[in-house]
């Protein structure tokens, strides 16, 4: 289980987060939300190991990740995704996520792309399956349209077999569509046991998603609940969904 504790940050004088606590268990699927200057995105990077806290404590299954970074905590059963795709570039779709497939194991990055045209071809492919990018495998990752580019780098951080998955803004750019495909496919990640925290501005990739919705203001915890729990809350609706919120 995740479990964020009194967690704050600071820059100079301004308290981006000041005393969060939640908790994210196995097979829950989380959103956190809020407006812009809320917050959420300094949470989320401070749990993904980005930011070093001002104080409180991240746990996973009741280790403290203070002072880890990002590779630390992937080592840990902990991957993300940015709010801006990041792949590599250079190589097709199947080379992108055996290459992430191998380093997953252990194996350095210029070792692996050395002998890449072999090593984890079936874990690779079963990942391409999985994320609705099979018919590209062969497509130079440069190539892709956005949204595809979004199913790659999700391809590249499951590679890694993680047990909870942070995704920054993962319906960011989408279309309507794409957005729909793309949340089915994450809440299906959760509804298989994984632990899912993200981010997310678009209210259509939250609604019948996440199974419980956190709501920062001002660095703060507003309030949490189902998505038409929070759609109701009046400080909500006042100062972030507005009066006309509905369920997607």
């Amino acid at each position: 289980m995740l479990q964020v504790q009194q967690l704050v940050k600071h820059f100079g004088g301004v308290k981006a987060v000041d005393g969060v606590s939640f908790d994210v268990a196995p097979g829950q699927c989380v959103a956190l939300i809020g407006p812009n200057g809320a917050g959420k995105s300094t949470c989320f990077a401070s749990i993904a190991g980005q930011y070093r806290l001002t104080g409180g404590r991240v746990l996973w299954n009741g280790q403290s990740l203070n002072g880890l970074d990002a590779r630390a905590r992937l080592r840990h059963g902990i991957a993300r995704t940015f709010q801006v795709a990041q792949v590599f570039e250079a190589l097709t779709v199947l080379q992108n996520v055996q290459l992430a497939a191998q380093a997953a194991l252990g194996l350095q990055a210029i070792s692996a792309f050395k002998m890449l045209d072999k090593c984890s071809l079936d874990a690779a492919r079963g990942l391409l399956e999985q994320t609705g990018l099979q018919t590209l495998a062969d497509r130079d990752a440069l190539s892709l349209p956005y949204g595809a580019k979004k199913r790659l780098e999700l391809a590249i951080a499951l590679a890694a077999s993680p047990a909870l998955l942070l995704l920054d803004e993962p319906a960011a750019g989408l279309a309507e569509q794409e957005r729909s495909s793309l949340m089915q496919l994450v809440r299906r990640l959760a509804s298989g046991g994984m632990a899912v925290l993200y981010t997310e501005h678009n209210m259509d990739a939250v609604a019948g998603v996440a199974d419980r919705v956190l709501v920062l203001i001002e660095g703060r915890l507003a309030a949490q609940g189902t998505f038409d729990e929070i759609a109701r809350d009046p400080a909500v609706r006042q100062r972030y969904l507005g009066e006309g919120a509905t369920r997607g």
